[in-house]
């Protein structure tokens, strides 16, 4: 069955400012159409296409046979060789179809066994155009592993664990959520020991922290196998493996089994964008060609990042990128998506050296690179089609309109988009601007500054901050004396007061106001002491800044666990009124001089002072909905490094006379460097 056209009247509904660039929509949604029906005729549909990996790479059959499948169309022979036929080069030759793609059967031993053994190393060997051999880890494998002591370069195996070993998943997917807490995590750097962290350590250690914490999605970063750890898996080599740095396939499946035991939605960060350019154990150059997967010369590889870009107008481009989702969604029952580097994918410059002002004529011209942007309505079609629980976020500094509207509206069809311009503004206040200087306008309007209709995830730091070169929020707010005043036994100074006081306020403003959803990066919950730096050459290959210092929160004596209980009780106080599944707040008040922030949402009242010096008895503040209103949440408490300046046993009754646009109004008492919610009683 085609795909409906779409109606010019349908992109003018979402957002009649649109109209110039209508013709661009309908055509960019017209070649969606023309791919989508392609896959349709061709292939039988997404489910069909999608199931790449059930053909491609190597798959064990019900009588222990193995069949091996690989696109490589440039090759004149090909071989399958490894451990298990002593890497004889003659003994297993492969046939190639019209396709391109090579294939051979390897029966079972006469004792009906599995031919290949299980872990054992595999890899394809070629026979170019040139006459030269060239030997490739296939490109669907799903298990690599390094052995550094010989050689950084990995090596394929056959992952194919006897049924004893197998992981079986106990626990069903939780619910979409629905409100999104984003708990951002890297399980290398979950210990704080000085090596890589494991699954199961993360597993054991790890989850419960992020449950308790209140988080209800985890975006687990760099799982696809990578072969630089310090590229933070953004160097991807094998698509279909997960790291194994980090333990085996059956270890990664029970950690994801076990956030779904926990009520925990799991994403993984999907590297779409790019490739790793190696050649011995990447795809790159794969069947001797360089085009194969890529597109040829300099449009198939970005300068910057120093890798390959993908033809993403090739069909069997596409079998391998939508056949790699739906494979970490079935075999490893992940929910999810984050996809890296939209920005990159989406315009013929990648980003490289171009602002977006938000004009419209910026997202639709010729820099736009429409295949790019057609593979990812095709992908958020494809999952959200045959996966109904499958959440997808973009990762996209431009600002695309309609980059979160769904495809059968002219939209890219993404779920969220990540609020980008939200941690710099944060970085770029407190690098240059006292205080005294703080403009509340233009920080309500950055949090505020987001398409209608369109959802978002509001952060203050992600990994991004976190890693060397720039500094956490934390080490913004307290570096001068993080490491000699963080204890109870010491002094409470006025640099650790305004930096606790900060870190709370920003952390619950950009919570609250910020998005549709929140992102936080493991350890800044907490204030984490120091940035991310992977072992590298520049630092000696150290893992100090690799690790995440679980014992500054759980040591009672140091006050990081004021951050961390505050965090905790954000997360929690938002699960029972749902701010963030709410309509955008309506902001009543930015008043420059006071530095006071006022804003309703989900029918609570949120008060901000960020005055540094100045506190407020009896400020007026407008509400809406008459009744009285109890404090539920105030940043001064106690249990949060705070002076415990509000009773939090107070009510306020309205006054029903208009302030500030609202019908009401209450009279509370905000110290500095204070904020309080207020809730209906």
């Amino acid at each position: 069955m085609a795909t409906e056209p779409l109606d010019r009247q349908t992109v003018l509904d979402l957002d009649p400012w649109l109209e110039p660039q209508v013709p661009a929509i309908l055509h960019r949604h017209e070649l969606f159409r023309k791919w989508k029906d392609t896959i349709q005729s061709a292939e039988g549909g997404y489910d069909a296409f999608s199931q790449g990996y059930k053909t491609m790479g190597l798959n064990i059959k019900p009588d222990n046979s193995v069949v091996y499948r690989e696109w490589a169309p440039n090759a004149k022979e090909a071989v399958l060789t490894g451990d298990f036929n002593k890497w004889n080069r003659i003994s297993h030759p492969m046939t190639k179809n019209q396709y391109g793609v090579w294939e051979i059967t390897v029966p079972p031993t006469p004792a009906g066994e599995c031919a290949i053994p299980h872990d054992s190393k595999v890899k394809i060997s070629l026979i170019i155009p040139s006459g030269a051999r060239v030997e490739r880890l296939p490109a669907w494998i799903t298990r690599v592993t390094q052995d550094l002591s010989v050689s950084p370069v990995y090596e394929a195996r056959f992952w194919n664990p006897p049924a004893a070993e197998r992981y079986q998943f106990k626990n069903k997917r939780p619910p979409q959520p629905r409100s999104a807490r984003i708990y951002e995590a890297h399980v290398g750097i979950s210990t704080s020991e000085y090596r890589v962290g494991t699954y199961k350590e993360f597993t054991r250690d790890t989850l419960p922290r992020i449950r308790d914490l209140g988080y209800n999605i985890i975006q687990l970063m760099a799982v696809m196998e990578h072969a630089y750890y310090a590229s933070f898996g953004y160097q991807v080599t094998s698509f279909f493996a997960a790291s194994s740095r980090y333990g085996t396939p059956e270890e990664l499946k029970e950690l994801i089994d076990a956030a779904h035991g926990m009520g925990i939605t799991v994403l993984l960060d999907i590297v779409h964008s790019h490739a790793c350019k190696n050649v011995l154990d990447g795809i790159n150059q794969f069947d001797g060609s360089d085009h194969q997967y890529f597109h040829e010369g300099s449009k198939g590889r970005h300068e910057l990042w120093d890798s390959r870009l993908f033809n993403y107008g090739h069909h069997e481009v596409l079998r391998f990128l939508l056949s790699n989702l739906r494979f970490w969604v079935e075999e490893y029952q992940f929910d999810g998506f984050r996809f890296d580097g939209v920005t990159s994918m989406m315009y013929l410059h990648h980003g490289i050296g171009t602002g977006f002002s938000g004009g419209y004529h910026e997202y639709f011209g010729d820099q736009v690179d429409l295949e790019a942007v057609v593979y990812l309505m095709l992908a958020n079609d494809a999952m959200h089609a045959m996966f109904p629980f499958c959440i997808t976020i973009a990762e996209d500094v431009s600002g695309m309109p309609l980059l979160c509207a769904p495809v059968s509206k002219g939209g890219v069809g993404f779920d969220y988009r990540l609020s980008m311009a939200i941690p710099d503004m944060w970085i770029k206040l407190l690098k240059h601007k006292r205080d005294d200087d703080w403009e509340i306008g233009n920080i309500v309007h950055t949090l505020t500054n987001r398409r209608h209709g369109e959802r978002s995830i509001a952060y203050v730091e992600s990994h991004d901050q976190a890693l060397v070169g720039d500094k956490t929020l934390a080490f913004w707010l307290m570096d001068k004396e993080m490491y000699t005043n963080m204890s109870d036994m010491t002094e409470y100074t006025p640099v650790i007061a305004r930096g606790i006081a900060l870190h709370k306020m920003i952390r619950l403003l950009v919570h609250s106001l910020g998005g549709e959803g929140y992102l936080n990066f493991e350890g800044n919950e907490f204030g984490h002491p120091e940035w991310l730096d992977f072992p590298r050459e520049g630092n000696g290959n150290s893992f100090h800044y690799a690790r995440r210092q679980w014992n500054v929160v759980d040591d009672q004596l140091l006050r990081y666990k004021y951050l961390n209980e505050f965090d905790k009780t954000m997360n929690h106080l938002e699960e029972q009124y749902g701010w963030l599944a709410a309509p955008q707040a309506y902001v009543s008040l930015k008043h420059e001089v006071d530095k006071v922030v006022a804003f309703e949402r989900a029918g609570l009242v949120f008060v901000f002072n960020f005055h540094p010096t100045n506190s407020f008895t009896d400020y007026r503040v407008g509400v809406e909905v008459p009744g009285t209103y109890r404090i539920v949440l105030s940043t001064d408490e106690k249990r949060f490094g705070g002076f415990d300046n509000i009773a939090l046993d107070a009510t306020f009754e309205t006054t029903a006379m208009e302030w500030n646009g609202r019908k009401n109004w209450i009279q509370v008492y905000v110290p500095t460097r204070t904020a309080i919610i207020l809730a209906k009683v």
